[in-house]
């Protein structure tokens, strides 16, 4: 038993009959895992017309012969063609004992909020935790609704944004270089960890592999680049991925990007934006900015699998021996 590489043809057969989002493409997940250090791998079972794929990032254990899983950043849960309980139970049997056969002894996945899972079949081969809820806007509505929907706030400060004569231009990567340099000065300001900081190098790869599946929206004031968003568009959702505006007193150019990608979207024919949740899917400050957008609320949740019971319990006992190897709820896995 083994998984997938990216170039394995039994991952790109499996895309087109699977709805799914850009988390699930092979370029993306190589991306993401030059990013993390790890390997970029899927979990895929087949039987007859029905298939299920879940993409991976298997990483070292440092001072240890084993490797743990995490998802790729982002949602990139599992994702199948068909919603029958006893097929998604036999494939997560199968995803176990695939893991356990590599030396795989843990799986951290992070699910799509707005993609169809068997949730109930998934806690019963491992620990569903909830974490809060993330915002999507509906696209169908009419924009007189999505500005109705838009709290009082957010709309003062996108008129006041349209009024100083801030602009909003979509697709000139010429643009990147400007709107990386904003965008890592405010990840230094709010004092993010490394792998947030990502590159130059590394969105231009990212859209040269998504193509016109990625987006940047910048905000001009003048010919100053202010703010930017990128976000994937892919069979109707529109997902924001990174997003960074530089502050100052009076400037609104964040939210006037907000209400410029849905119209933007919405003229493409995407059906929603999923704007995502708080940090660590906690219902904070964060959550509470992207919910003045929307009412459309969705669980997130994360999906904690043990592969190999024993070899968990003994990274466990020797790392963080105070960590209870029975609480998958708390920090997963516990001996990182």
């Amino acid at each position: 038993m083994s998984l997938l590489t990216p170039e394995a043809p039994e991952w790109a057969a499996a895309l087109p009959r699977l709805r799914h989002d850009m988390y699930h493409e092979p370029a993306y997940v190589v991306l993401d895992a030059g990013l993390y250090g790890g390997s970029p791998a899927a979990f895929h079972h087949a039987e007859g017309d029905d298939v299920f794929l879940m993409p991976l990032i298997v990483r070292d254990i440092p001072g240890s012969d084993r490797r743990d899983a995490l998802s790729p950043y982002g949602y990139p849960a599992p994702v199948s063609s068909t919603g029958d309980p006893a097929f998604w139970a036999r494939a997560c049997e199968r995803m176990t004992a695939t893991l356990r056969a590599n030396g795989i002894v843990t799986a951290f996945v992070r699910m799509h909020p707005l993609l169809p899972a068997r949730l109930d079949v998934l806690e019963e081969h491992g620990c569903l935790v909830r974490h809060g809820e993330t915002v999507s806007m509906d696209l169908t509505v009419s924009h007189d609704e999505m500005w109705r929907q838009t709290r009082s706030d957010h709309r003062n400060h996108i008129n006041r944004a349209r009024r100083a004569g801030t602009k909003v231009v979509f697709d000139d990567w010429d643009r990147l270089a400007e709107w990386v340099a904003v965008y890592h000065d405010n990840m230094r300001r709010v004092g993010a960890s490394g792998y947030y900081f990502f590159t130059y190098e590394h969105l231009s790869a990212l859209h040269d592999a998504a193509g016109d599946r990625m987006h940047l929206a910048v905000a001009l004031e003048g010919d100053e680049v202010v703010g930017g968003n990128t976000f994937f568009a892919h069979d109707g959702i529109a997902t924001g991925y990174v997003s960074s505006t530089r502050r100052a007193r009076g400037r609104y150019a964040d939210e006037m990007l907000y209400d410029e990608v849905r119209r933007f979207c919405k003229a493409r024919g995407d059906t929603v934006f999923h704007l995502g949740g708080g940090k660590g899917g906690s219902n904070d400050s964060l959550f509470s900015y992207k919910s003045g957008f929307s009412p459309s609320r969705h669980p997130f949740h994360t999906w904690r699998v043990v592969a190999d019971a024993p070899a968990y319990a003994k990274l466990v006992s020797d790392r963080r021996p105070q960590a209870d190897p029975a609480d998958l709820a708390a920090t997963f896995p516990s001996y990182r």
